[in-house]
């Protein structure tokens, strides 16, 4: 692949049309063939004179081409599970899509507030707007796990009221061991204590035109979801990684960080990498390692590594002590990026590389942090703020935290 091809390759991509998903995913793997020659002989300049200035920065501008492709193929595989605007071919409507439909389109409330016998929203009276039908809370909630990069490895519960009380046992169960016929003797008392995820309101404010609103073939259903979708996963993305609990969740960043030899229940343990804002110098690779193995072989089973493109860009140069890349492509179109045999998920809220940042996390997402939906999507249709648009307030309620602190380490670049 030319230099020339390969700086338009990403900008071919993302326009979609006419470049068709696996002809995207053939050119990232050959761009990825090219990157590892290019740093192959970056490599190999270091350990005789020195790496060349062109060669070190023809590997940073292909390892910034596979990153723009591997979005590329991201967006086309989201494109591609998208259902159609069109109503030909659906089942009928329900009474509630259907209410809903006609508020969204004249204003009218008649039916869907007959429908809607709950509070109008939480705290707030009747304005805070009508739930959305159920298929439209099932399309944003499809496309958030999609889209918000920590939610698709997390675990999301639903529920209804405003906070999720979580209990958990500080001491371990009380069990023992016992004969079939022998006296039991009394267990300890287990020690419980009690995690709380709040939920918080979130919100996006799309706007639409009159011609869009009168023409009956755009399904608003999932016009809704569409606008909403990228707004409430950049803010959510943020807040499952560095919120601070504030009216919004509570980050796996911003809880106490502490050395991983000095660890205790309620904080989130780190390996240093022993070199101030950098990787060490001989054999990085292994730290790494460590890093992996700092979690509990219980966990590093669904483990995930968690980090930012530009984190991403400096592992993939990595090798192990056999001279293979540490750093793996998706083995297919819309699948992960494998580091170490674990997937990769990027996470553009992470930090940068700097001194005493952890821009690397790794940890079995799953059991480590929790996303709590309160059930419910709200519209409330605002004509008036925008003429000659048509505002429609959206708002949803999610919090989240860590519910297990074993589950999630982080890499330190810090001397300890």
């Amino acid at each position: 692949m030319t230099e020339q091809n390969l700086a338009r390759a990403p900008e071919a991509k993302s326009a979609g049309g006419h470049v068709e998903l696996a002809d995207a995913f053939d050119e990232f793997m050959t761009t990825f063939e090219t990157f590892k020659d290019s740093n192959d002989r970056r490599l190999a300049e270091l350990e005789t004179r020195g790496a060349d200035v062109l060669t070190v920065e023809k590997v940073d501008r292909i390892s910034r081409a596979l990153d723009e492709q591997k979005r590329a193929i991201d967006n086309l595989s989201l494109k591609r599970m998208r259902p159609a605007l069109e109503n030909g071919g659906r089942a009928l409507p329900s009474e509630h899509k259907q209410a809903f439909d006609a508020y969204m389109r004249s204003g009218d409330e008649r039916a869907i507030r007959s429908l809607d016998s709950k509070a109008m929203s939480y705290g707030s009276g009747p304005d805070g707007g009508y739930l959305v039908p159920n298929e439209t809370e099932t399309e944003i909630s499809k496309r958030l796990a999609e889209l918000s990069p920590i939610r698709s490895i997390a675990t999301v519960r639903q529920v209804s009221g405003a906070v999720l009380k979580k209990p958990f046992s500080v001491t371990g169960p009380a069990v023992g061991w016992v004969a079939e016929t022998a006296s039991r003797t009394q267990t300890t008392t287990a020690t419980l204590a009690e995690l709380s995820f709040p939920t918080t309101e979130l919100y996006a404010m799309p706007a639409a035109t009159a011609s869009l609103l009168e023409d009956t073939v755009v399904d608003l259903d999932q016009w809704i979801a569409s606008e909403v979708e990228a707004a409430f996963a950049e803010q959510e993305g943020e807040a499952f990684v560095t919120g601070n609990g504030t009216n919004k969740p509570k980050g796996f960043l911003d809880y106490t960080k502490v050395a991983e030899s000095s660890w205790v229940w309620g904080q989130i343990g780190y390996v240093a990498t022993g070199e101030a804002g950098a990787l060490p110098d001989d054999d990085p690779s292994d730290i790494l390692i460590d890093l992996v193995y700092a979690l509990k072989s219980g966990y590093r089973q669904n483990a995930s590594w968690v980090m930012n493109r530009k984190t991403q860009a400096s592992i993939r140069k990595l090798k192990d002590a056999d001279g293979n890349y540490l750093w793996q492509p998706p083995a297919a179109p819309g699948s992960r990026a494998m580091l170490m045999g674990f997937p990769l998920v990027e996470a553009e809220d992470m930090p940068d590389a700097a001194t005493n940042a952890t821009p690397i996390a790794f940890g079995d997402f799953a059991r480590g942090y929790l996303v709590v939906d309160r059930t419910g999507v709200r519209v409330l249709r605002d004509p008036y703020s925008a003429k000659p648009y048509v505002l429609f307030y959206t708002t949803k309620r999610v919090g989240g935290g860590v519910q297990d602190f074993d589950a999630i380490k982080l890499l330190k670049y810090g001397e300890s």
